[in-house]
């Protein structure tokens, strides 16, 4: 499977940004795809998830609200709407996929993934 994110950029503070997320190499329906981020100096942590059919998505309570994760099944590619954009949210994001996601509900760790795409830059300048 390989995972290539693009769509990162710098984008001043409240302006938007959407990254997209390219599948290639794994048969549709059999993959749940995430997005992470990793800030300077901190851990890389979970940002949102969607799975393969479109139906379950779960984004975290530090973006909720702003951050939006869609499909598009046809392109094999999964999309994360940034809205309402902080410094804060300035870090590297990763897409992700898992074959076989985790039974437990809610945010997914870097250690439940299977496969990563190289990292796409986000920076909010205040």
């Amino acid at each position: 499977v390989q995972l290539q994110a693009s769509g990162g950029g710098v984008v001043q503070a409240g302006g938007s940004l959407r990254l997209s997320c390219a599948a290639s190499g794994c048969t549709s329906g059999t993959y749940t795809l995430g997005w992470f981020r990793q800030a300077a100096g901190k851990e890389r942590g979970f940002v949102a998830r969607v799975s393969w059919t479109g139906i379950s998505t779960y984004v975290a309570a530090s973006v909720k609200g702003r951050f939006t994760i869609s499909r598009d099944d046809a392109r094999n590619t999964a999309y994360l709407q940034m809205n309402n954009l902080k410094p804060e949210d300035t870090a590297v994001y990763y897409c992700a996929a898992v074959r076989a996601p985790p039974a437990y509900s809610g945010s997914y760790l870097p250690q439940d993934m299977d496969y990563w795409g190289k990292g796409t830059q986000v920076t909010v300048s205040s």
